[in-house]
């Protein structure tokens, strides 16, 4: 009896019980058990607040934004963006979904021009943009570094790999191997330098060989999606039907996501 008067004045509360936590049918099963023995109507309610608690978590869910990135291991201007994209997410809570991909087959694909085949006075100024950026970011770069171009695609399955096994920084990963090839000159289609990448950035370096087959059907399939998305170049970013591309449009990136 003491009980009923307590919840039915209000003064009788639930710490005990998380709602974020508890599933569903066991919150209604309590509360319709509670509803039966003691009759108040103040159960009924407190579950209609839990309930929509719950729908409002939910919400919150469907509505976070999810940042498409394509990029290429092997991309200058993907290396100097640094980790300011991871910034932008996180303070607007959004979520990025990284998909490297085959720069080269990019360009073939929508009208673009390989480095080596470019005129020499785009060749000239990708050079002096290279440099300029450097500077302004403070991230050092080797504007002809020893081992590029080279085979992308071991380090993009690796960042493939880790994305799906989680524990890990996989923004950290692209980074420290796009860092690995334009500022310390390794080679990153190396076993061994990606491996040091994912000991890096908290993964497994047994990542480095596993799921090969998988990874090589989603670094073709990432392709298909950034040309499907209106993509070609590298860094590009794509929310939505809003598209940005190059480091350089972070800003404008960060401007968008603070409107939805």
């Amino acid at each position: 009896m003491r009980l009923a008067t307590a919840l039915a004045k209000g003064r009788l509360a639930f710490p005990e019980i998380s709602f974020g936590s508890v599933s569903d049918g066991i919150v209604a099963a309590f509360f319709r058990r509670s509803r039966e023995q003691i009759g108040i109507r103040h159960v009924d309610i407190a579950y209609h607040h839990s309930s929509v608690l719950q729908s409002s978590d939910m919400d919150k869910e469907s509505q976070m934004a999810t940042i498409d990135y394509y990029f290429a291991t092997i991309s200058p201007f993907s290396y100097l963006a640094g980790m300011r994209l991871e910034e932008v997410a996180a303070r607007h809570g959004a979520q990025i979904n990284y998909k490297p991909l085959d720069i080269m087959a990019l360009f073939a694909r929508t009208g673009g021009v390989s480095p080596k085949d470019r005129h020499p006075s785009r060749a000239e100024y990708r050079l002096q943009e290279m440099r300029r950026q450097s500077d302004s970011t403070g991230l050092d770069l080797k504007l002809k570094p020893a081992h590029w171009p080279t085979n992308a695609a071991p380090s993009s399955y690796a960042i493939i790999a880790a994305q799906a096994a989680g524990g890990g920084d996989v923004g950290l990963l692209a980074h420290s191997i796009l860092r690995t090839c334009w500022s310390e000159e390794k080679n990153i289609a190396e076993d061994d330098v990606i491996r040091g990448c994912l000991n890096e950035a908290g993964f497994d370096s047994e990542l480095a060989n596993s799921g090969l087959l998988s990874g090589a059907e989603t670094y073709s399939r990432n392709l298909e999606d950034a040309v499907n998305a209106g993509v070609f170049g590298a860094p590009f970013y794509v929310v939505g039907d809003e598209r940005y591309w190059g480091q350089d449009r972070l800003a404008d990136l960060d401007r968008y996501l603070s409107t939805v």
